[in-house]
């Protein structure tokens, strides 16, 4: 007596085996999930690295991607009802089922834009000592360009003073100078005698 035996799914089975993913494919994963008591969706996609006992009931399938530079792994059941959906973004062809390589692969150009990224930063921080360089000197050149003119104006200013007290000297001297010439001449002229005036007689 054959008795057939129904399996009772969340998941279309049949689908999930023929999609057919394989690795090398770029897909994205509909992950369903539950944070306080509401569900909502997820997308994580990324390459398929390998995927591990085919289209069998436990069979599971790896992701990779990379965020912010960080590469990022998970690995999904590929029957699982938490899996809501699977598309397929995009086929690649390669030579291997396991491709594991490209951990390694990713590191080295991880490692090699952090070796130019530090070669830019480097040389970003070389110009900007040089304009803070330029910015000193000018600084300087204009700080010395004002001690000049201040030391000119200050010249300039004991210049005008010492002029000025000249002037005044000089002014002073020569109100002096003719007090003094009337002096000496009032004391060189002699005293004249009085000749007293005969009055007219009277007839």
């Amino acid at each position: 007596m054959c008795m057939s035996i129904e399996v009772i799914s969340p998941v279309n089975v049949e689908a999930r085996k023929n999609l057919g993913v394989r690795p090398g494919d770029t897909v994205r994963v509909m992950q369903k999930i539950q944070e306080k008591g509401k569900t909502r969706l997820q997308a994580f996609e990324g390459l398929v690295l390998c995927i591990k006992h085919g289209t069998e009931p436990g069979a599971t399938f790896t992701v990779r991607k990379v965020a912010s530079g960080v590469g990022v792994e998970k690995t999904f059941p590929l029957y699982s009802p938490i899996v809501d959906k699977i598309e397929i973004i995009k086929r690649t062809k390669v030579r291997q089922a396991k491709l594991y390589y490209i951990r390694e692969k990713a590191a080295k150009v991880i490692r090699r834009s952090m070796r130019n990224a530090f070669t830019v930063g480097d040389s970003i921080e070389s110009d900007i000592a040089e304009k803070e360089r330029g910015v000193k000197e000018a600084e300087a050149i204009a700080v010395a360009q004002a001690e000049e003119e201040k030391r000119i104006a200050e010249e300039k200013i004991a210049e005008e003073a010492k002029r000025a007290e000249a002037e005044v000297a000089e002014k002073a001297e020569e109100e002096v100078a003719p007090k003094e010439v009337a002096e000496e001449k009032t004391e060189e002229t002699p005293a004249t005698e009085e000749i007293p005036t005969e009055e007219p007689k009277k007839d």
